[in-house]
């Protein structure tokens, strides 16, 4: 019987940024592996390289050493429209800011993310609303919206289309315990379904519900 690949797998990264003259070594030989059914967080001080390597396991940034596979698929070097498609396809990536276009509702966002993903799901759309808690918002704008709710929409985009693979930055950074819990318990759900999470955070609540926590320091994996 054929083992299913990891979700997530990356293979000796290396970032390098340059300005003038100075070049700041932001991966430094990063290795990690998420496997389906996994949850994993990723953690480590301001500068240790997690927003980087976010940006490179998603597709964003194209890692100067190293490779990247998502589902076996091999992400890095390829052009845009290829890790573009791969993202569509297989990644919910949520960031800390930038998930809503700011013109449409909170009902349209979600519709728009379905059809990037090919779906179109009525019944789809109120469910992950429902679910994140903010089913009475959906004709909200972005600008309507409390920290709280627009990161539970922001969510709700992302979990639409059901991707297998959710990477996500600090998702619970503007919300009260209560409502942490709550996000908490769908990444539980995701991952009981068989879905992979990769969750970059400060939080200790998601550090100890993940199944490992990766330690990021000066580009380097200190431990996980």
């Amino acid at each position: 019987m054929a083992v299913a690949p990891p979700a997530i797998e990356a293979r000796e990264l290396y970032r390098f940024y340059h300005i003038g003259d100075e070049e700041t070594l932001a991966l430094r030989g990063v290795s990690l592996v998420v496997n389906p059914g996994e949850m994993v967080a990723v953690v480590g001080p301001s500068g240790s390289g997690k927003s980087t390597l976010m940006a490179c396991l998603a597709g964003l940034d194209e890692p100067d050493g190293g490779f990247v596979y998502v589902n076996g698929e091999r992400l890095t070097r390829c052009d845009e429209a290829a890790r573009t498609l791969i993202r569509s396809r297989m990644i919910g990536l949520l960031l800390q800011s930038g998930n809503l276009f700011d013109h449409l509702t909170v009902r349209q966002n979600v519709a728009l993310k379905m059809r990037f993903a090919g779906q179109s799901d009525t019944a789809r759309i109120d469910e992950v609303l429902d679910l994140v808690g903010i089913g009475a918002r959906g004709q909200a704008y972005p600008s309507q919206l409390s920290g709280g709710e627009a990161s539970r929409a922001g969510l709700a985009v992302v979990l639409a289309p059901r991707p297998p693979i959710i990477i996500a930055d600090e998702p619970t950074g503007e919300v009260d315990s209560e409502t942490e819990q709550g996000i908490l318990a769908i990444f539980d759900r995701h991952r009981a379904d068989g879905g992979a999470s990769l969750i970059v955070t400060h939080s200790e609540a998601i550090a100890s519900r993940a199944d490992r926590t990766v330690r990021l320091d000066d580009g380097r994996v200190a431990d996980g």
